[in-house]
């Protein structure tokens, strides 16, 4: 006999009537959720279903008032973060997470892995909670919806509002790729820097030049530099 997950004899559909007014550039922007973590209201959480994990950042934790003694220690690092890099979290922890309100809600239990990255969004949802969930989402409509008993849960967001926290988050990408790259670069400014103690009006002959006589034949003998590339005469 087959087992059968909680929920799943639900059926999720999309049609019309979760249409928005207009649906600018479908797929472009990301699906955001407000759902209750723990006992906060967290407004800006990512719905990620290319993610094999749920991501809690270290700030969140810090706004919500929740102990970092609660993180349990793992070793496990994880990637896709920065391309063929790994990422050592925190550690993990275990948070209640609910979707809508009192007269129709889903209360589940998820773990994260908690990260101390800059952050955008307020935590990352991925497939684990998609699955835990049964939640089906759309992209199109920028909607979530997931299984109860009374009535199918819908979770949904604005255009306006996914373009305000995409634009925020290619700024904060934008600024630390900016700061990866100038690092190299002060650096390799740093170990060029002149010397203080040298005096700031004398010269170096560089690569490329070479010393000529103005007057050979007079007694007073003047020297000047010019490019290799110059002729003598």
């Amino acid at each position: 006999m087959p087992t059968f997950l909680q929920w799943s004899e639900s059926t999720i559909t999309f049609d019309q009537i979760n249409h928005l007014e207009s649906v600018p550039q479908p797929g472009r922007y990301p699906l955001m959720v407000d759902p209750i973590i723990s006992t906060k209201w967290v407004t800006k959480v990512l719905m990620d279903g290319g993610s094999g994990l749920n991501i809690m950042y270290a700030k969140t934790l810090d706004v919500m008032g929740i102990d970092m003694t609660h993180i349990q220690q793992t070793r496990a690092p994880f990637q896709g973060i920065m391309p063929r890099k790994q990422a050592m979290p925190l550690g993990l922890i275990d948070l209640l997470v609910t979707f809508r309100d009192p007269s129709n809600y889903r209360m589940e239990t998820l773990t994260f892995k908690v990260v101390g990255f800059p952050r955008t969004y307020h935590a990352i949802l991925g497939r684990p909670c998609y699955t835990k969930f049964i939640a089906v989402p759309s992209y199109t409509y920028l909607k979530l919806k997931m299984p109860r008993p009374c009535r199918v849960i819908t979770i949904g967001t604005s255009f306006q509002r996914t373009y305000e926290c995409e634009v925020e988050c290619c700024d904060q990408a934008m600024a630390i790729v900016a700061s990866k790259e100038l690092a190299p670069i002060s650096k390799e400014v740093a170990e060029e820097a002149p010397d203080p103690k040298r005096s700031a009006r004398s010269f170096e002959l560089v690569e490329g030049t070479k010393e000529v006589l103005i007057d050979p034949s007079g007694s007073n003998r003047k020297v000047v530099c010019i490019g290799t590339m110059v002729s003598s005469k």
